[in-house]
């Protein structure tokens, strides 16, 4: 299988949006009071990812088969900034990872993640972050083999009424 990893542009988002919505849906049916999306997703993502597409402190890569050329995985990172009590002023956040399923277990997802890690670096970031939902292992799997470490553990307490 021959797949080119590649700096998105403006006019691959129409492709993306679709991943976009499995991975919502995906990250809804493991925990919907996390994952609790307002409806069409994919149309509030579109302007978002094209200027991502084109920012300059944005990671935006794509994978793409080549005859016939199909988008078939993403993922979508930005430099962030911390609150102003730590040493690190910046970070690198990586907001969404999505490789179709039938080109999975192949290494796109890896490729992608150590390019944007790459990217990143290029751009003087120090550090890059991420969740990963409780469910996604196999996320996590990925992430360690890529270099990551868990760091934090976030919990969760619903208040249904709000009081």
């Amino acid at each position: 299988m021959k797949l080119e990893i590649r700096a998105a542009k403006p006019e691959d988002v129409p492709a993306v949006l679709p991943m976009v919505e499995k991975l919502c849906k995906l990250h809804e049916s493991w925990d919907p009071a996390k994952y609790s999306f307002l409806p069409d997703v994919p149309q509030m993502y579109d302007q978002w990812l094209k200027e991502r597409a084109s920012h300059r402190r944005s990671v935006f890569l794509v994978a793409e088969t080549a005859a016939p050329r199909k988008i078939v995985g993403f993922v979508i990172g930005t430099v962030e900034r911390e609150i102003p009590i730590y040493r690190l002023k910046e970070y690198g956040f990586l907001h969404d990872l999505w490789v179709e399923p039938e080109y999975r277990h192949e290494g796109v997802a890896r490729q992608m993640v150590m390019l944007a890690v790459e990217k990143f670096k290029q751009m003087g970031v120090e550090q890059i972050r991420l969740d990963t939902a409780a469910e996604n292992e196999s996320a996590r799997r990925l992430f360690a083999a890529c270099g990551f470490r868990q760091s934090v553990r976030e919990m969760l307490l619903e208040l249904k009424g709000g009081g």
